[in-house]
Parts: C-alpha cells; structure tokens; sequence
C-alpha cells in the first residue's frame, strides 16, 4: 500500500467516509451562554469537513459532568439547537461527524458545579491535575464518591445526551471513555478503591463504562456507537496496575456489543507513544470492527501503521487548529501551520476561524 491508501474512502458502518483521516476532539472552551455552541462553532467545523470523519469537542451531558469554563452540553433544547446548525454546516460540504459525550467526574472545580457541589467520582481521591476555569488554570476541587444509587443516573445522562446528539443531526456519537474523565477513572485502580460492585475486579471497574455503552447502542443502535479509550495515558492523574487485563476485557465486550469503533489513545496523551509497556495489537484482534489509531500521527507514520494493517483510522488532533484542509496538505506532502497556544482555549474568531487554508494563504 502507499500512503495514497489514507485518501481513499472508507465504509464506517452504514457511513461512507471520504478518506481514512479523522479530526480528533479538540476542546476550545468557546461556548456561549448556557454552553451553547454559537455560529463561531458551525464555521469551525464546516471549515474541516473534508477530513472523513470530525469527532466533536468533548461535550458534557449533564452540568455535573463539565469541568472546564465555556465547554459545551447537549442536555438542553438550546444546546441542541446550536449543535444542529454546526451538523447542517458539516453536512452542507459532504462531511460526516459525531459528538463525544463527557462527563469529567472528579477533573473539575466547584465553580462550575451546581450549588458549588463537590465534583463527583468513583472514590473520594483528589486528581493532581488541574481544570480551565476563570480564564486561569487551576487546581481540581476535592470530590465525593457517587453512591450505588446515583450511577443509574449518570448512565440514563449519557443515554439521553446520546437521543439528543442525533436529534442535532450528528451521525453518532463517541463516548469518553479516556484521558481520565469518569468511565476511564472507574476502570482504573488508582482512581478506584470502591469495594462494591463497581469497584476491585477488573470486570467490576469496567461495569459503569459498559453500561453506558450498552445504554447508547440501545438508544442510538450500535452502528452510530464508537468509544475513546486511553489504556496507559497518566491523563489527568490516572493509573492501573494492570491496563493489558482491563483493556483487554473492555475491548472484548465491547467487540460483543457490536459498537462501530473504538478511538484508541495509544500512549500518554499527547506525550510519548511508549510511556508504558502495553500491547495495543491485542486491542486491534480482539476487536471486529474499525480501529481508530491516536497519538502522535503524521502522515508518514499513518501510512506505515496502515500498510501494516494495525488501524483502519488515523485521528489528527492539534494538527487540525491552524490547517483547516488538513487532508489536502497531508494529501500534498505540504507544509503545515503552527498554531498559536496563546488562543488555544477561550476567546472568539482568532485563532479559532482565522487559520486560513492554503490555497488562502498563498494567494498574493
């Protein structure tokens, strides 16, 4: 194969991508009132449409979940509504997209919690990380441990945010099971000490994670269902004494529950390929259907990953900020822009729309 391979169409499920590159979720707390996705946000989507699948910025589903100021929801008709003109902008120009639905558990501040609560969690242990809120970084609140009789709820929110998702006219959606937000901090043992049915056993840590999913793909149907996963990432002060047993079950169940895809963080996010040892081959045969391969992708390392049958999909992530046609640059073998940190999170058009495309770029 050649790296020509990534710029030919892919069947996802029922979906015909356009190419095999997928535009990874980016959060860029620009929200509006009632965390509202505005026009700003349509016109940033529509301005990627071209890669073969956009996976939305993480989007709480309920207030409980969201840990960072000016991130958007999908539990309210408003949000719904602001999130259907950014799938018609997406549709308009033959794009496909789904959303990721989030909540964040204990990765959050007090600030953004109703009433000031605390931020919620498998188990009462402070994350060493910090959260966006009042335009500054800052240390996460102390949370409290969810009850047994809570987690029915947080999987009918994300049974709920899901129906909403499609009711915008997303194509389906990926639930946050990463970079440790609530599923992924139920899964691991450094986050979970619980000693009920939730908690100790490898199946036990996995059970919230599988229930929400099960709940999606009976709300949604498994074909508009995929899942992000981050087995090793320290993310947000996650860890696990044994990720290659927990990951491996996780995988296999979902593989039966027939999902569409699962995003995998190969690695620490965003940092090193090889922060702990971890076979992700084992992910790939256990698992049927399409294989999203994150971390760390430019087009050469793509091609060979794909040449070599280890991943179906390869997700861009920062990449895609300051190079709108990011397909046809990598397509091209063309430079790529940098982006500017300092309008990475918060703010208006700068640095968010205003990253023009090549052709844009070159012209006199």
């Amino acid at each position: 194969m050649t790296s020509k391979t990534l710029f030919e169409p892919y069947l996802l499920g029922s979906l015909t991508l356009s190419n095999r590159i997928v535009m990874a979720p980016l959060t860029r707390n620009r929200a509006g009132p009632g965390f509202v996705p505005g026009t700003l946000a349509a016109e940033y989507y529509g301005q990627r449409a071209s890669a073969g699948l956009l996976i939305s910025e993480a989007t709480q589903v309920s207030q409980q979940g969201q840990g960072y100021q000016d991130t958007p929801g999908i539990y309210s008709q408003a949000q719904i509504d602001g999130w259907r003109k950014v799938t018609t902008a997406v549709h308009a120009k033959g794009g496909r997209i789904f959303l990721q639905l989030w909540h964040v558990g204990r990765v959050s501040h007090v600030d953004l919690q109703d009433n000031g609560a605390a931020p919620v969690a498998p188990s009462p242990i402070r994350a060493r990380t910090k959260t966006f809120v009042h335009n500054a970084f800052v240390d996460v609140s102390e949370p409290r441990a969810l009850t047994l009789e809570e987690l029915p709820g947080i999987v009918s929110d994300f049974r709920q945010a899901a129906a909403n998702a499609i009711a915008a006219g997303f194509d389906g959606v990926e639930i946050h099971g990463a970079n440790g937000y609530l599923l992924d901090q139920f899964a691991k043992d450094g986050a979970n000490v619980r000693t009920d049915a939730y908690g100790g056993s490898v199946e036990n840590r996995a059970r919230l994670m599988l229930e929400v999913t099960a709940a999606v793909v009976e709300e949604i149907g498994a074909g508009r269902t995929g899942i992000r996963i981050s087995p090793v990432s320290p993310a947000n002060g996650v860890s696990s004494s044994d990720p290659q047993a927990q990951f491996d079950y996780i995988v296999d169940q979902l593989n039966a529950l027939g999902i569409v895809y699962i995003h995998v963080v190969e690695g620490a996010t965003g940092g090193s390929r090889d922060v702990a040892p971890f076979d992700f081959g084992s992910l790939r045969r256990r698992f049927k259907n399409t294989y999203v391969a994150n971390n760390g992708y430019n087009l050469e390392l793509a091609a060979s990953r794909l040449s070599e049958s280890k991943a179906d999909l390869f997700a861009f992530g920062r990449p895609f900020i300051a190079n709108p046609d990011l397909v046809d640059r990598l397509k091209t073998s063309a430079t790529l822009a940098e982006f500017n940190p300092a309008t990475l999170y918060g703010g208006g058009s700068a640095g968010y729309t205003d990253y023009p495309t090549l052709a844009a770029a070159s012209r006199p």
